[in-house]
């Protein structure tokens, strides 16, 4: 089945990893980019919508219909945020967007990249679960929820902290601590969710290797 893809986050260091992988697989046959900038990348099945405030998607609601999965890749780091504003930007906003895109989509496949360690005591933890929870509640056809640690950039990627560039080489002995993958296998694990499912809601590194590699 031929994947029409939605992805957030294509000017992040995640987002823009798994809009390469999709733009390079012969069965996607479109990517709708939806983001605050360009992506500063062009090729025959990419779309972008730029959109400045991602809780007022009223102008482009009618261009989410018809697509089989959405990769929720847009976050931010709760370094120097407080409680009340990671949770605006990391909860409500996602829940906007995904209850928006529900109503346009039912039948696509949700997934969103929220990260390692989700679901411990660290406000950031305890906020990004919580995302999850509320994710996995709405009638989606389906929704995984994505848990990576470090990551190995895929090459030809812009949008990359200088802390990645440096973790790289350290990636074969993460992965020995389930706690390293390339953007590359975390790219292919989301498109084999969405298009044959996954065994697990909930995919931590070790999930997100195996779903690559099968």
């Amino acid at each position: 089945m031929a994947q029409r893809i939605i992805l957030t986050g294509a000017t992040g260091m995640v987002g823009e990893g798994v809009l390469l992988i999709c733009l390079a697989q012969p069965d996607v046959e479109a990517v709708l980019s939806i983001s605050r900038r360009p992506s500063g990348h062009a090729h025959p099945k990419l779309r972008e919508l730029l959109v400045p405030d991602f809780f007022d998607l009223s102008a482009v609601e009618k261009e989410l219909a018809g697509y089989t999965a959405c990769f929720f890749c847009a976050g931010v780091s709760s370094v120097g945020m407080n409680e009340a504003d990671y949770t605006r930007i990391t909860h409500d906003l996602t829940l906007h967007f995904a209850q928006t895109l529900v109503r346009h989509s039912p039948q696509a496949a949700f997934c969103y990249i929220s990260g390692a360690g989700t679901g411990g005591q660290l406000m950031w933890a305890r906020v990004k679960s919580r995302t999850e929870n509320d994710l996995l509640a709405l009638p989606f056809r389906a929704a995984y929820m994505f848990r990576p640690a470090g990551m190995k950039p895929v090459e030809g990627q812009q949008h990359v902290r200088p802390v990645y560039r440096w973790f790289s080489w350290l990636v074969p002995l993460a992965r020995l601590f389930n706690y390293g993958s390339t953007l590359h296998e975390v790219g292919l694990a989301l498109l084999h969710a969405a298009q044959r499912g996954a065994p697990k809601k909930v995919l931590e590194v070790k999930d997100i290797n195996q779903l690559a590699a099968g």
